[in-house]
């Protein structure tokens, strides 16, 4: 079931046009490999700012367990940023969709992982009916070819493993390895690992058309300064447009 971009990627695109690939901040409480990222920081604040920096879009990690996020906390920034803004949890039934939608999310991350194919493509449907933009996630080829199957227009490739809780040391290189397999037109995003503006580039020049950065900027000593760092320029045929 394909159905066109949503506000998310049309943020992305936005971006692309500029001449730039997209740097979607990651907000995210706890790192399951890295320990605590706020260092008493308030998430919110750090969204707002992050958007004032050029962010044109935010996600949100709301699992609490690992992550330390909650559904309260993509509320209270959905109302204080007016960027898209991505749910990330592991999201399996309907009734997360339906909160989802209510807490004010633009789109939402599917894990091709953690569901079986039947579940996928009811949660993908249900999400495009709730006006949520499916955010199907990717780490394998196998799962590339589903994603296909399914129509995504906006998919992300993870660099981690995110059945090991992306403790593994995976980069940009996944995003390399995969993005030939991705379906025409759809827009890419390089998950998780992205370290470096040279992560960054990597991503890029291999064709993603925007990085999801969490634990980089949270661990920068100057995070503004390191999310400009990470914006990387696009040649002109890597545009969607």
């Amino acid at each position: 079931m394909s159905y066109g971009f949503g506000r998310f990627s049309s943020a992305v695109i936005s971006e692309n046009k500029r001449g730039f690939a997209a740097v979607i901040p990651d907000i995210k409480c706890i790192s399951p490999k890295e320990g605590d990222l706020l260092r008493g920081r308030d998430p919110v604040d750090t969204a707002i700012y992050l958007v004032h920096r050029g962010a044109p879009a935010i996600s949100v990690v709301t699992e609490r367990e690992h992550f330390g996020g909650s559904p309260q906390l993509l509320h209270n920034i959905t109302q204080r940023v007016n960027v898209p803004v991505l749910r990330k949890d592991f999201i399996i039934n309907e009734d997360q969709l339906s909160e989802t939608a209510e807490l004010g999310a633009a789109a939402v991350l599917l894990i091709i992982a953690i569901t079986d194919e039947k579940n996928l493509f009811k949660l993908y449907e249900k999400s495009i009916k709730l006006g949520l933009e499916p955010f199907v996630e990717v780490h394998t080829s196998e799962e590339m070819k589903l994603a296909k199957n399914l129509g995504a227009c906006l998919i992300g490739i993870n660099n981690r493993d995110i059945v090991t809780l992306e403790r593994d040391s995976g980069g940009a290189s996944r995003t390399a390895e995969l993005i030939s397999e991705a379906p025409a037109n759809s827009v890419l995003v390089s998950e998780s690992g992205i370290l470096s503006r040279k992560d960054a580039e990597l991503a890029v020049s291999v064709g993603a058309n925007a990085i999801l950065v969490g634990t980089a900027l949270w661990q920068a000593h100057d995070m503004g300064l390191m999310y400009q760092s990470l914006r990387v320029g696009l040649l002109r045929n890597d545009c969607i447009l």
